[in-house]
């Protein structure tokens, strides 16, 4: 039977900091890993009917640190290993820690989360580290989400696992450089949740909404940082939008075409006041540059009422801070709409060669069609739905193509 919401939800939360504190007190990642699902397990079998203890993430602890002690003691080839940890019994709820020793602490996850993104390890792997060490995703769950069968996630994972095997728990002495991979990580899976990029789901709601909870809870860690802040901001911006993107069939309805009405206004809110505050504090960085973009979009009532102006000042900037491709592609869509679709044209032509997938032919077949060459666009629309593995763009796309051709 599925446990209430408010249990589910308490369990997620406080996964990570369990595990952050047995790996801080014990070491052995794995193992503690292991002893954490335990005692998730027996929670979930225990409180729907007992109720919720006192202090739930205080039983959680003591519940794994049982078990953990309980199988190291129990792996006799290890024998030096099981004396250390046997000697360090657990105390109920950590209460009470002894003069020196740390107790359980809401840091744990931001820990956490640099160790998952640790230099070593692939964009996909930190992915996939992350939802299921820091998220608390299954492994099943995280293979669904990406897309690739449970045993190729599962060794994933697993390799993932050995390459951070030994390596010291905590904030790396120079985490502010690690910080970066942190927020790409979390933006890469809001990204892949809010646009999924194959199947046949135009978004994969668990994702977002994981990556958004992540990002809140290194927020509340790093209140002071204004990147953490935009990368919050940015997901809230554009997760408002998110009811407004589909249509009852699942296909893809573009920003110019959605009803706004759906937006979600209190997360937009949200969104604005955090953006607002870190543009204030300084010099801004890349995250809060296009939270600042979506920003502006969000807050025009209209398509038409749309400060473009304003977005390509941001493009202009966003570039000179990341000249990638896709930050000069949807600068290229700004430039159509504040100098004309020639102008912006002239931009996408510029990236040939640089970007690979289906965007850059999408935008240049909406440009092309808005300059009045219906053949050009037609194929390049084309030629997009058959670069993107997403089946609710291909359709998108297609339709685009089989309405000029009439």
């Amino acid at each position: 039977m599925r446990n209430p919401p408010e249990i589910e939800d308490l369990l997620r939360r406080d996964a990570p900091q369990v595990l952050g504190a047995l790996v801080r007190r014990y070491g052995h990642f794995d193992a503690a890993e292991d002893a954490v699902q335990e005692a998730l397990l027996a929670a979930a079998g225990q409180w729907p009917e007992a109720g919720v203890p006192g202090n739930p993430r205080g039983w959680l602890i003591k519940v794994a640190s049982r078990r953990l002690t309980d199988a190291l003691r129990s792996d006799q080839a290890r024998r030096q290993r099981e004396e250390r940890a046997a000697a360090l019994t657990p105390r109920d709820a950590f209460t009470a820690p002894p003069p020196g020793e740390r107790a359980p602490r809401e840091d744990d996850t931001l820990s956490l989360l640099f160790l998952c993104c640790h230099p070593d390890l692939s964009p996909s792997a930190q992915i996939a580290l992350t939802l299921r060490v820091v998220g608390g995703l299954t492994t099943a769950e995280i293979a669904r989400a990406c897309l690739v069968p449970e045993s190729t996630m599962a060794q994933r994972v697993s390799r993932a696992k050995q390459k951070v095997r030994g390596v010291r728990f905590g904030r790396p002495d120079r985490w502010e450089q690690r910080l970066p991979s942190v927020l790409q990580t979390l933006y890469l899976i809001f990204n892949e949740g809010y646009t999924a990029t194959s199947g046949a789901a135009l978004q994969r709601r668990d994702l977002a909404g994981e990556a958004v909870r992540l990002t809140r809870a290194v927020h509340r860690l790093l209140p002071g940082d204004c990147e953490v802040a935009g990368l919050l901001a940015l997901m809230l911006l554009t997760d408002a939008r998110r009811d407004a993107r589909g249509g009852p069939r699942g296909e893809l309805i573009p920003l110019d075409e959605q009803d706004r009405g759906r937006w979600d206004r209190a997360a937009i809110e949200e969104g604005v006041a955090l953006v607002t505050r870190a543009l204030s504090r300084g010099r801004p960085g890349p995250f809060q540059l296009r939270a600042a973009i979506a920003a502006v979009h969000d807050e025009a009532p209209s398509p038409g009422s749309t400060d473009w102006a304003e977005i390509l000042g941001l493009y202009d900037v966003l570039v000179g801070l990341l000249p990638g491709p896709v930050e000069r592609l949807n600068r290229a869509v700004a430039v159509a709409m504040v100098h004309g679709p020639r102008a912006g044209l002239t931009e996408v032509d510029a990236l040939e060669g640089e970007l690979k997938g289906h965007r850059l032919d999408a935008v240049r077949g909406h440009l092309l069609e808005r300059v009045g060459e219906p053949e050009a666009a037609r194929a390049a629309y084309e030629s997009a739905a058959a670069q993107t593995l997403s089946l609710p763009e291909q359709r998108y796309l297609r339709a685009r193509a089989a309405r000029l051709s009439d």
